[in-house]
């Protein structure tokens, strides 16, 4: 008489009871797909050379639209003509403005460029480095292009009594943040209301989804349906 689960052999180990809830070998997991990587860097790389393109535009245009701090030389002293204007208030405010419309412009054409691949961490990055570096530019070039700094040679080479522009200034250095962050709000808001939608997963009582690995192979059977009659 025999014990039972008694091993068949010496130092055999005992068969367990088969799993009826394991996988079968020729079903495997759904592999989440990849997003290729390059696609997003290239144009995160064009949005922040646009956006610095863009920079020397805007600084054109702050140098044309800005209001001018007017002086006059005296005998003995360089006056304001007008000590109380705003003008140098009136100069932030347009760049501000400036950098807000190319913050908006910046913003719908990465998000055109990147809405069919859902976006992406790269595009957002690349928008906001160009927004900052194409305010930069914008300063630099409204400074440079514009009056000279030197007060003294200006007057001298106006003459006494006439009256001469002085340096195009940036008093408020906030406004060079204007540009990026309008961008990214924007690509932000745009991305929620009308990117890409990826497929909602599965409710956790479907239990997990399995594909099969062998082309044109028929769902396994399940215990109960009826068998599928030969062609």
């Amino acid at each position: 008489m025999t014990v039972p689960n008694t091993p068949a052999g010496p130092g055999a180990e005992p068969t367990p009871d088969a799993n009826p809830y394991a996988v079968g070998p020729d079903l495997q997991p759904l592999a989440r797909e990849r997003r290729p990587l390059l696609p997003e860097l290239r144009i995160a790389v064009l949005t922040t050379v646009a956006c610095v393109l863009l920079g020397v535009v805007v600084g054109l245009l702050w140098l044309w639209l800005a209001p001018r701090v007017m002086l006059v030389a005296t005998s003995d002293a360089i006056r304001y003509v007008d000590p109380e204007g705003e003008q140098r208030a009136g100069a932030d405010s347009v760049f501000a403005l400036l950098g807000l419309g190319a913050g908006v412009l910046t913003a719908l054409v990465a998000f055109l460029l990147s809405r069919g691949r859902g976006g992406g961490v790269a595009v957002a990055v690349g928008l906001a480095v160009g927004g900052l570096a194409g305010s930069l530019v914008a300063w630099q070039v409204g400074m440079r292009l514009g009056p000279g700094t030197d007060v003294i040679a200006n007057a001298k080479h106006a003459g006494q009594g006439v009256e001469f522009s002085a340096a195009i200034e940036l008093g408020a250095r906030g406004a060079l943040l204007v540009w990026p962050m309008t961008a990214m709000v924007l690509l932000l808001a745009l991305s929620a209301a009308f990117g890409k939608r990826e497929q909602d997963p599965p409710p956790y009582w479907a239990g997990p989804q399995w594909s099969d690995p062998t082309p044109g192979s028929s769902p396994k059977q399940q215990d109960g349906d009826a068998p599928t009659p030969p062609a």
